[in-house]
């Protein structure tokens, strides 16, 4: 008898956001750490996105029956289960359902709030993220666990190299949460002093897109493999985000020594300790003054890029398996 299934639903998905990342980490990271004790369950790669929603809901507890747990790492997990372990990212969907699709807003307000209340466990991403579920979802804080999420080896300094024009990074799927219009003034700045503002992330087609500022330099998105000499490479990454459970992009650029400047509200704050320039999301001239001061002080570069790596290098994905694996075992009895 398997003890924990592992939900892979999200694992498969082509395209990585932060949920992706960490499903795939867990879904390696938890069968070697415990291989007795976790069992892989993946659904053909063509069930990863909407059409998968039955096979996470009917097929997944039947494939899983011998489990005494089911381990879902990307918010959903079968409903009728009562068997489910489940991380919730956040609640901006609930929070804000002006920045998604009301298709997509009716299906999370139908489930998260049961899965939450539901659940033998739920285990979410930051102090922040564990209020919003208390307020939005009325879960049991106690039984809500945080385990923050980690940062991979291969996002490191030594991934920089010579580059013909410097650039401050932006990096998020296009959503009206990640704010993007609040660096219009700080686009202008920075084109004036020869650097570009380049936005990394594509669209989804749930997630309502912000209106296109043409500041940027557009990459869409840019595969995996790739992220870490772009993050390496940059002069600075800007986070002007309105809603994080987490803010990933700015623990994998603090990893490569890219100093950050992010938004001063939900989870930012806990996740960049004091390693991160923190402005109002909602005052776009500081958010200028502070790209602007950033991109052209060396010193301060340096500085702040030695803060990034020291704060960085307390998260790791080891630590988030481990955080899970300690946390699921009560459970199992």
């Amino acid at each position: 008898m398997t003890a924990v299934a592992i939900n892979a639903r999200a694992a498969v998905r082509g395209e990585i956001g932060g949920v992706e990342r960490l499903a795939r980490e867990m879904v390696t990271r938890l069968p070697r750490l415990n291989p007795q004790r976790y069992r892989v369950i993946k659904p053909p790669q063509k069930l990863a996105h909407k059409a998968g929603h039955a096979w996470e809901q009917a097929a997944l507890p039947l494939l899983a029956r011998d489990a005494q747990l089911i381990y879902s790492p990307a918010n959903l997990a079968p409903l009728a289960s009562r068997r489910n372990v489940v991380v919730i990212h956040d609640v901006a969907a609930l929070r804000h359902p002006e920045w998604y699709s009301s298709a997509y807003v009716r299906y999370q307000r139908a489930l998260l709030p049961r899965l939450a209340q539901r659940a033998r466990l739920v285990i979410t991403v930051s102090e922040f993220s564990k209020q919003e579920l208390v307020d939005v979802l009325g879960a049991d804080p106690e039984r809500i666990v945080v385990v923050p999420n980690g940062v991979d080896e291969r996002f490191n300094p030594t991934q920089r190299t010579a580059h013909d024009r410097p650039y401050v990074l932006v990096v998020g799927t296009r959503i009206a949460r990640k704010n993007v219009a609040a660096l219009e003034e700080s686009g202008r700045r920075l084109s004036a002093l020869g650097i570009d503002l380049v936005h990394a992330g594509s669209g989804r087609a749930y997630m309502r897109d912000e209106q296109e500022t043409g500041i940027f330099r557009e990459l869409g998105y840019v595969p995996d493999e790739d992220m870490p000499s772009l993050y390496a490479n940059a002069l600075v990454l800007a986070m002007p985000s309105l809603y994080e459970g987490f803010g990933l992009p700015c623990l994998e650029a603090m990893a490569c020594g890219t100093p950050v400047i992010a938004s001063n509200t939900a989870a930012l704050p806990e996740t960049t300790g004091n390693a991160a320039v923190l402005v109002d999301p909602d005052d776009h001239t500081a958010f200028a003054d502070a790209l602007q001061k950033l991109a052209t002080d060396d010193a301060h570069r340096k500085e702040l890029s030695r803060k990034a790596i020291e704060r960085a290098q307390q998260f790791t994905w080891e630590r988030t398996a481990a955080l899970t694996d300690a946390a699921i075992e009560p459970l199992l009895g």
